[in-house]
C-alpha cells in the first residue's frame, strides 16, 4: 500500500525546520526542566514536574507526527510542474461569481494547508473541484450554506 502523501518543497522544509528545532532544542530543554524538577523533591505535588512531564509529552507526540509526514512524502516542486490542467502545486485565481470577488489559492498537501494564507489542501472540498480544471472552466463547490460557483481565471506553477 503506498502511503505517499503530496507535499510542496517549500512545506517540506518548514516540516523539516520545525522538526529539528523539536528534536534540539525542545525535547533537550525539557530534559533539563524535567532533571531540575526532579531535585525538587516529592514528585506527587511538584507542580514544575507534572507540567514538565505533560508538555513532553506534547512534544514527543508532534515529533512522531512530523516524522510521519516526513517519512511518507512525495515532495513536489511546483516551479518544476508542466500541465495545462489545474494540478497539486498550481497557484489558482479564481472568481467568485456571487461575491464577484477575485480569489487567489495555492493547492498544497494536507500538513501545509492554512486558509488564511491561501493555501488550500488538494483534499478539500475545493482542491477536490479545480483540480482537472482548465482557464475559463467554472467550479461548483458544494458548501454547508449552499453551492459555491468559482470561474477558473488563471492559473501558474511558481
Amino acid at each position: 500500500m503506498n502511503n505517499e502523501m503530496p507535499i510542496t518543497k517549500e512545506g517540506f522544509e518548514k516540516v523539516q525546520t520545525e522538526l529539528e528545532h523539536l528534536i534540539k532544542v525542545e525535547r533537550e530543554e525539557l530534559k533539563v526542566v524535567i532533571a531540575e524538577a526532579r531535585e525538587l523533591g516529592d514528585l506527587k505535588e511538584n507542580a514544575e514536574y507534572h507540567a514538565a512531564k505533560e508538555k513532553q509529552s506534547t512534544v514527543e507526540g508532534r515529533i512522531m507526527q512530523l516524522q510521519g509526514v516526513v517519512a511518507n512524502a512525495l515532495v513536489i516542486n511546483p516551479s518544476e510542474v508542466k500541465s495545462d490542467k489545474i494540478v497539486f502545486g498550481a497557484t489558482v485565481t479564481l472568481l467568485d461569481v456571487d461575491k464577484d470577488e477575485t480569489v487567489v489559492y495555492k493547492i498544497v498537501g494536507e500538513t501545509e494547508s492554512d486558509m488564511k494564507v491561501g493555501k488550500i489542501s488538494f483534499k478539500s472540498p475545493l482542491g477536490k473541484a479545480i483540480i482537472g480544471k482548465e482557464e475559463g472552466d467554472t467550479v461548483i463547490v458544494k458548501a454547508p450554506k449552499g453551492d459555491i460557483e468559482y470561474e477558473v481565471e488563471s492559473f501558474e506553477y511558481i
